[in-house]
């Protein structure tokens, strides 16, 4: 959680930079500390502990000094004298997708709007509509992204959950009175988006353990303190849950709060019919206890074979268990690469030598170092001549390695027409081209849909990144009729991807599944900026499974002479 505290603290920072005009040069800076301690698998109290702090690509000695404050003192001072110079409430409208400094000052100026909900009374009361540069259209999107900034509130991507989780698991599970311990509900069936946080246990000392439960670190507000259930409000307002259970119901108290709803409700029937009763506490045949000790025996009895998390959503999974016919899923161990990764040849943090290092020492066969193209300068897109020099350099590591190969990629601009941002003659050099849409969000369903399908039926294409161009909590996925786009794909034998970002899981479940069904083949990426987020691959693959994915529907999973093979057009 310092980690995320420590980056959002950082996004602050640059966001009032913003609104008072600072150099632009400050700003980035932050913007990419923040986005880099963000993707840390490690924790910085660890690196800070270490004096590896300026290890982490963007941190030099200014922003290191003020991590190691914020780490001892719970704040920083420069932050505090920095937010008390603008009204706190014009950070908050920042947060709104398209709505930048210049509006967020106009807005101040003119109408002394200093917080959300002054914001939105203006709209109501239509002051908005002649003021200088604003026009309708303007006004629609601002409303429309208050409410995507409230539905982020309400939920928080998978990654955060996790790291959430993880930070009370990992304290709670150090007790010697803790025996077993688990996450629940949506974090365990791994939604792409988690309201709140489940946690179930076993402990023949649950006292002990709720009183500690409720005194950890996260913790801002004691919402219940039981014996055996107790709930909390976190510094970042998420509900945390923690219950103790007894040994002999713990598979039952974790299949049942497990869920989903559905698919629990579809289990008591099943059991209803076997003359059985199923709940939290086991399973009975009347008031006997005949089963609850862990899931695998519960499943059995009701004659199922064992249903993975990610697929109890009671879409056809139980039918399936009946007669061991589940899918075989994806799991971290059948990926040999990374098909989505930057480097400091373009907005990376990592020079390619460090991200191929922390490729092998994850285990893979091989990693796509996927720069953006020169039309995307805003990320230092790489202009033909600098493309040469990158490639001489990738040649030159791949001649000093032995069972791994460096792929010279790219990540290249689809335009307006769905023209990829270099010539045919310069794509042909790529071992892989991942295309994806930067720019043009608000273009009609039909445009945008045609520029991706064009893209498609580019020979050089093989991939289409984050198809839809969601970004959880900031930008909705953008008008395209996805269907077209997944027919125009298998047609062409062009891969779609999962970008295991977290704010984008992009392909989400359902269409993952989806693209399965119609024989498209999925490529999962993390998209890593600096060579901590390799580890976002977890991610991906948590939504694979939960897209029904198998092994043969990811290419990550073929070896490196497969892959070439297999997206060739």
């Amino acid at each position: 959680m310092k980690n995320s505290e420590i980056a959002g603290v950082f996004r602050s920072i640059a966001s009032i930079l913003e609104i008072k005009g600072e150099n632009v040069f400050r700003i980035r800076a932050y913007e990419r500390a923040a986005q880099n301690i963000a993707g840390l698998s490690a924790g910085i109290e660890d690196l800070a502990r270490a004096d590896k702090l300026r290890e982490i690509p963007g941190i030099g000695v200014d922003l290191a000094g003020k991590i190691k404050e914020y780490l001892e003192s719970g704040k920083i001072k420069a932050y505090d004298e920095l937010k008390s110079s603008v009204p706190e409430g014009l950070i908050e409208l920042l947060e709104i997708p398209s709505v930048g400094p210049k509006t967020v000052k106009l807005l101040y100026q003119k109408l002394k709007i200093k917080n959300l909900s002054g914001l939105e009374k203006a709209i109501r009361q239509h002051k908005l509509r002649g003021l200088f540069g604003i026009k309708d259209k303007t006004i629609e999107n601002i409303f429309k992204g208050i409410a995507i900034l409230k539905k982020g509130r309400e939920r928080m991507a998978l990654g955060q959950a996790h790291a959430l989780a993880n930070e009370f698991i990992g304290a709670l599970e150090k007790l010697p009175a803790v025996e077993k311990i688990s996450a629940a509900g949506s974090l365990r069936r791994q939604k792409e988006t988690v309201r709140d946080i489940d946690i179930l246990m076993t402990s023949r000392k649950p006292k002990a353990v709720m009183t500690k439960f409720v005194r950890l670190a996260p913790v801002k507000e004691i919402l219940a303190a039981g014996q055996t259930k107790s709930s909390v409000r976190t510094k970042d307002d998420v509900q945390v849950d923690c219950r103790v259970v007894e040994e002999k119901s713990f598979g039952a108290a974790l299949l049942y709060f497990t869920g989903s709803k559905d698919f629990n409700i579809k289990l008591r029937q099943l059991a209803i019919k076997k003359g059985l009763k199923i709940n939290e506490y086991g399973v009975f045949r009347g008031d006997k206890f005949i089963a609850g000790r862990n899931e695998e025996e519960i499943f059995k009895l009701l004659g199922l074979s064992f249903i993975p998390p990610e697929l109890r959503e009671n879409r056809g999974e139980i039918e399936l268990a009946k007669s061991d016919s589940l899918p075989r899923l994806l799991t971290l161990k059948d990926i040999r690469g990374d098909l989505h990764a930057h480097s400091t040849w373009s907005d990376g943090g990592n020079s390619v030598e460090e991200m191929t290092e922390a490729a092998r020492t994850l285990g893979y066969s091989y990693i796509a170092i996927t720069d953006h193209s020169q039309g995307l300068k805003i990320a230092g897109g790489l202009s033909a001549a600098e493309l040469k020099k990158k490639k001489s350099q990738i040649e030159k590591i791949n001649k000093g390695l032995r069972g791994f190969k460096v792929l010279y990629a790219a990540e290249v601009d689809i335009d307006s027409a769905g023209r990829l941002d270099y010539r045919d003659e310069v794509l042909k050099n790529f071992d892989l081209v991942v295309a994806a849409i930067h720019s043009g969000f608000k273009q009609s369903r039909e445009q945008l849909t045609k520029r991706v399908i064009n893209a498609c039926r580019n020979k050089y294409a093989h991939i289409i990144a984050h198809p839809t161009g969601r970004l959880w909590g900031t930008r909705e996925a953008y008008d395209l009729d996805l269907e077209q786009v997944l027919r125009a794909a298998a047609d062409t034998n062009t891969c779609l991807e999962l970008n295991a970002f977290s704010q984008r899981l992009d392909l989400d479940s359902a269409n993952c599944r989806r693209a399965k069904e119609l024989g498209v083949r999925l490529a999962l990426g993390s998209d890593a900026h600096s060579k901590e987020q390799l580890a976002a691959m977890k991610l991906g693959v948590a939504v694979a499974r939960r897209g029904w994915l198998e092994p043969g529907d990811v290419i990550n999973t073929f070896t490196l002479e497969e892959l070439l093979k297999a997206v060739r057009k």
